[in-house]
């Protein structure tokens, strides 16, 4: 399973290229991502292998609810194919950076299986308003 862990802050070049933290190119087991915005503030970087489950698992409820179709049309249209270049750089859109309300800098963070891309000040926020919570769960991950 892929596991990528921490957070690196970065800055777009003037093409609106990032560098992808050494720790998760070593991580991912190939060059392809999917980069999408399915839940807001945020992008969530996916590698190709993740995101096929997660193509699957539209398929599936796709078929399955056959409302839904606009919904998963949203959503796959939302989405890029992005492939390092030699220096470890990815491609983010501009429609990508305005809905994630990236500028300069960008934080990646590590989330288990994908990487998610921050503003830098929506994330310390987030992280805020989260706070307090998790620890009447924290025994039953970490004994």
């Amino acid at each position: 399973m892929t596991s990528f862990l921490g957070r690196y802050e970065y800055q777009f070049d003037e093409r609106g290229r990032v560098s992808l933290p050494s720790a998760f190119r070593r991580e991912a087991k190939n060059d392809r991502f999917v980069l999408i915005q399915w839940k807001e503030p945020s992008l969530s970087l996916f590698p190709k292998e993740t995101w096929n489950e997660t193509e699957e698992r539209l398929l599936k409820f796709r078929r399955n609810q056959p409302e839904s179709w606009g919904d998963v049309l949203g959503i796959v249209s939302n989405a890029v194919e992005v492939v390092p270049d030699k220096q470890g750089r990815i491609l983010v859109p501009a429609w990508l950076q305005k809905a994630a309300s990236l500028e300069n800098s960008v934080l990646m963070v590590g989330n288990l299986d994908r990487i998610e891309l921050w503003n830098p000040a929506r994330f310390a926020q987030a992280m805020e308003d989260t706070q307090g919570d998790f620890e009447k769960y924290s025994n039953q991950i970490f004994g």
